[in-house]
């Protein structure tokens, strides 16, 4: 299953779901606060246990999305798979934030 999500023409984001004995979401594109809605209602949807989140292709991920990111990874809801380093970073930086 793939998703292309394109709000208002704005850069794309595609979400591609592979499942075996892992559930894997590779992301490809940008990461931003709208689609970062649409990759939460995908998460929530998967039954519980640890989801991977293959940002192999991540282009460029916002505040919202390093946000996401960090809080479901502390969750113990996502394991990050070639997670950036400047996203590593900033999500080190955002624990550090009020």
């Amino acid at each position: 299953m793939a998703r292309q999500l394109r709000p208002d023409d704005g850069p794309m984001l595609r979400i591609h779901r592979t499942s075996g004995r892992t559930i894997v979401f590779t992301i490809i594109g940008h990461l931003e606060v709208d689609n970062v809605i649409e990759l939460s209602k995908l998460v929530d949807a998967e039954p519980d246990g640890v989801l991977v989140l293959d940002l192999t292709d991540l282009i460029l991920a916002d505040r919202d999305a390093v946000r996401f990111l960090r809080e479901h990874e502390a969750r113990g809801r996502v394991v990050l798979r070639n997670c950036p380093a400047y996203v590593r970073r900033w999500m080190a930086g955002e624990n550090d934030s009020p």
